[in-house]
């Protein structure tokens, strides 16, 4: 209870707990239609996710100008490719909340939007959004391992026969995979909330603008877990990659 009390008194946490419902009953509402279920059952589960997406597009109006101003302050970062990935990624992002903002007008009547062509721009600028961030993600995996390569071999710890027969094995059997991986979860769990955040993240867009054939239920899947990663930066800012 009090985690939910703390999401909801930010306004990207309420934004996020929406974001898990809406992407919940898209998810339950496609793996339910096979079962023996009345439509009405169905039509309420597709009203829900329409109605917390409605909510969304609220709570998110006016986000535009926060997230274009957001990206002065990374173009003069230190490393040139931080500097272009998160200042494009923002830039993106904005651009998408403006589509999403026209489109939040039409929907309340004041003026005439052609729907169908907002949502394709606001997925696109989507999109670019999420391919910057997913090349940052790279970026700060491979310096990771860069900088691990350059303390192994200023401070070998086995002598070269021996080393290459471990490494003659592993070529073979990679059996420290697994435990490489875990071992980097653990010691850099920002990268790795933030890699599996967007990887879940980009297939959404993809989909939407028919790049992939995924069927809702997965999206739903997809969506929800990348939601659940988002909030563990909320509430945890060691989970966070700054700036992103």
């Amino acid at each position: 209870m009090e985690l939910i009390i703390r999401l909801n008194n930010q306004s990207s946490g309420r934004d996020k707990i929406a974001r898990l419902l809406q992407y919940g009953s898209k998810a339950t509402c496609h793996y339910l239609q096979d079962r023996p279920l009345d439509r009405p059952t169905i039509e309420k589960l597709q009203n829900l996710e329409y109605s917390f997406s409605a909510f969304r597009r609220l709570l998110r109006l006016g986000r535009f100008l926060d997230t274009l101003y957001g990206a002065l302050s990374t173009i003069h970062h230190s490393d040139i490719i931080v500097r272009i990935t998160v200042t494009l990624s923002r830039i993106s992002s904005a651009l998408s909340l403006l589509a999403d903002h026209i489109l939040w007008v039409g929907r309340t009547g004041f003026m005439t939007v052609d729907s169908n062509r907002w949502n394709t721009v606001s997925s696109k600028y989507w999109l670019y959004s999420v391919v910057m961030s997913l090349i940052r993600d790279v970026y700060e995996i491979w310096r990771v391992f860069s900088c691990q390569g350059e303390n192994r071999s200023r401070f070998p710890t086995t002598s070269k026969s021996s080393q290459d027969g471990v490494n003659s094995i592993h070529s073979i059997f990679p059996l420290n995979t697994i435990k490489t991986i875990q071992m980097f979860c653990v010691e850099h769990q920002n990268v790795a909330v933030d890699t599996f955040k967007n990887a879940c993240d980009i297939f959404i867009p993809l989909a939407a603008l028919d790049y992939v054939r995924i069927s809702p239920g997965a999206i739903g899947l997809l969506g929800v877990a990348s939601t659940f990663a988002a909030i563990l930066q909320l509430l945890d800012p060691m989970k966070r990659l700054t700036p992103s």
